[in-house]
């Protein structure tokens, strides 16, 4: 779990910390010295990081061949950088990691919102969350390269929960101007309302 000092000093405002936090433990990872290559679908295993030199000189070895995620958000090494050699090693600074991570997925959060109509139901949040999870492990969204596209700047107004928040239960009780709803007992009373008795062909 994310300590929630670094999420208030590093991650991006846009997001809630609850999103954060539910974000990195659905698609980053704990370590910020973390560096993960993918070639053609298939993972590459590479040396554990013991250090953000050693890091780095993974990222730099594999940038340009192959997918190279890195740090606590698995941030795509490469985006908007031309030259291997232009790669930072803050990109495995846990805050740096954290603010670079989270203002590219709250641009793949709007991207993805926007598809849906910009919707203001939170009900439809965590379907949109769970979309913009697989674009930003995937890279695409119906599509679309999300790390590439431009952001469509409208901000995510859909009130941002976590699957596990807690929605209250609305109340069995009638609203004003409703019916009761009927009970079991009262409906086996109602008596037959539609006459039955002829299907079959019996009198």
């Amino acid at each position: 779990m994310l300590d929630a000092a670094l999420i208030k000093e590093c991650a991006d405002p846009s997001l809630k910390p609850a999103i954060v936090e539910q974000f990195v433990a659905s698609a980053g990872s704990a370590d910020p010295l973390a560096v993960t290559v993918k070639s053609g679908g298939r993972l590459v295993l590479v040396p554990k990081a013991a250090s953000a030199d050693e890091a780095m000189a993974i990222v730099r070895q594999y940038a340009g061949q192959a997918v190279v995620r890195v740090g606590l958000t698995q941030f795509p090494a490469g985006v908007g950088v031309k030259e291997a050699s232009d790669l930072k090693p803050d990109l495995v600074n846990a805050c740096q990691n954290l603010r670079k991570g989270t203002a590219m997925f709250a641009k793949v959060l709007r991207i993805v919102a926007k598809w849906y109509g910009n919707p203001t139901s939170k009900d439809v949040f965590p379907q949109i969350f769970e979309d913009a999870i697989y674009a930003w492990k995937t890279g695409e969204f119906e599509g679309v390269s999300v790390f590439q596209a431009e952001d469509p700047g409208t901000p995510v107004d859909v009130p941002q929960e976590t699957k596990g928040t807690p929605v209250e239960e609305e109340s069995a009780e009638p609203k004003p101007g409703e019916d009761a709803p009927e009970t079991v007992q009262e409906v086996g009373r109602a008596g037959i309302r539609i006459d039955l008795s002829r299907i079959g062909g019996q009198p």
